[in-house]
């Protein structure tokens, strides 16, 4: 019978300009000096989720210093959040009993398990770089950039109740399952990051390469849920780089965004996402716009880069049609995804580039079906605002610079200086709340143990620090 049923030949590593590695043409990598500087892991992962291992590989270091300060640095930051606030409230897995009902957590553990899924099945088709790519953005873009960024509040904040227990056993959960589905590429990060993780838990395998590969399960998928998911990052995406276009930075609060919802389905999808979108782009209020509302007005063009291809010849006729369509017709082929030109040609939404032009007070964005117009008017009451969350995230910063915990209480003297002081008592308990200060006090002169602290480009102020629960 045959010695094997399944071998992988791989292809030639070559230089990151596509040519063959020799010691004469002086572009030969030394792979001893690679795996002393980014370990073997990470070199590992660099060739693994780059190109298929029968394909050839256009070697470039600067892959891998990316590989390891993206991937296994944003993982070895989410799980040093989780063992910093765990060991704060003596957290153990094994006292927990109960699956959590907050859709947050039903969302990142159905992402966690259409993971596996993809990943249990791209293994056993001898696919390791799609697996790589999989638990590469899982990590990333759900896990760290979205799931933590939504939820920590809940880890620092307030008492040890349900809530929090809820947040600590999802991120467990979902850091356990990525160390044991990454390991056959990861072997020797990911079974030390098994190793801390269970260390305090009645785990049966003392490494993560003698666990059991884990199971999914098709009942905690939610494939509306993670669509809805999907919706709301894309609607945080576009606001977001509309006030990286303005230049405002996302502490400063916003009055609103507005957005032309195309059927009452997306409505009802949007507004159950509402609390989530707001957070993130740091806005009070969306405005639910019809379609046809004038208040945006939308224009299309051809894509001749799509339409060439597929028509040639009759590409003429059809960018004419294109180039007559009203508000409705663009709003047909937005929601429908497809426009009947003929009888014989049917154009669909990648056939065409749609846009809206800015409004008065505000910026507009879209990305296919999804259009948003955020509002860049800032009133002095949103001013203020935003001054009280620059002057939270400076503190912040000191104390994490001084070493202080994240339970220590602190005392703070302003230097009186307009509009600072304006905005920090207009918004005490909302700063006192967040630095954890049990007081806060205004002076008028300044001291040489004050700290600069610059909240603008043109507005700074001097401010005093103490610890009260270390002195």
């Amino acid at each position: 019978s045959p010695s094997y049923k399944n071998v992988i030949s791989n292809g030639l590593v070559l230089d990151k300009d596509g040519n063959k590695m020799s010691k004469r043409l002086g572009n030969a990598v030394d792979p001893l000096y690679i795996l002393n500087k980014y370990g073997a892991d990470a070199t590992r992962w660099y060739m693994i989720s780059n190109a298929q291992p029968w394909d050839n590989l256009k070697f470039n270091e600067k892959g891998i210093e990316e590989v390891k300060r993206k991937f296994f640095g944003t993982l070895y930051n989410t799980y040093s959040f989780f063992a910093l606030y765990a060991n704060i409230d003596n957290f153990n897995i094994n006292s927990v009993t109960e699956k959590s009902e907050k859709e947050l957590d039903k969302w990142i553990i159905s992402e966690l398990n259409t993971l596996i899924k993809d990943v249990k099945a791209n293994y056993e088709e001898y696919e390791p770089t799609r697996v790589a790519r999989a638990i590469q953005d899982f990590v990333i873009n759900k896990l760290s950039n979205w799931y933590i960024r939504l939820s920590r509040r809940r880890f620092w904040k307030g008492e040890y109740n349900s809530d929090k227990v809820a947040a600590y056993q999802t991120l467990y959960e979902c850091l356990e399952k990525i160390a044991i589905i990454s390991s056959p590429i990861s072997p020797f990060f990911m079974d030390n990051l098994f190793i801390d993780l269970t260390d305090s838990s009645n785990s049966n395998s003392s490494s993560v390469h003698l666990s059991d590969f884990p199971e999914y399960y098709e009942s905690l998928i939610n494939e509306d849920l993670q669509n809805k998911m999907r919706l709301a990052q894309s609607i945080t995406t576009l606001a977001l780089s509309l006030r990286k276009k303005e230049r405002i930075r996302v502490r400063q609060p916003l009055n609103k965004i507005m957005i032309p919802v195309l059927s009452k389905e997306m409505r009802n999808n949007i507004e159950e996402i509402e609390k989530i979108i707001l957070t993130e782009i740091n806005v009070k209020k969306i405005e639910y716009l019809n379609p046809s509302s004038e208040i945006l007005t939308k224009k299309i063009k051809p894509n001749f880069k799509s339409l060439g291809p597929k028509y040639g010849g009759k590409i003429n006729s059809i960018v004419t049609k294109i180039n007559d369509f009203k508000s409705e017709d663009i709003e047909k082929i937005q929601r429908e995804k497809k426009y009947v030109i003929s009888d014989k040609i049917t154009i669909d939404i990648t056939d065409v580039e749609i846009s809206s032009g800015d409004i008065p007070g505000h910026v507009v964005a879209n990305n296919d079906d999804i259009t948003v117009a955020l509002d860049i008017k800032i009133s002095t009451k949103l001013k203020e605002e935003g001054l009280a969350r620059e002057l939270v995230n400076r503190i912040q910063s000191f104390r994490k610079e001084q070493g202080f915990r994240v339970t220590d209480k602190i005392s703070i003297k302003i230097l009186n200086n307009e509009p600072i002081t304006s905005a920090v008592k207009n918004n005490l308990t909302y700063i006192c709340d967040e630095t954890l200060t049990t007081n806060l006090e205004f002076v008028n002169k300044d001291e040489a143990n004050f700290l600069d602290v610059n909240l603008t480009d043109s507005i700074m102020t001097r401010v005093y620090i103490k610890n009260i629960s270390h002195g």
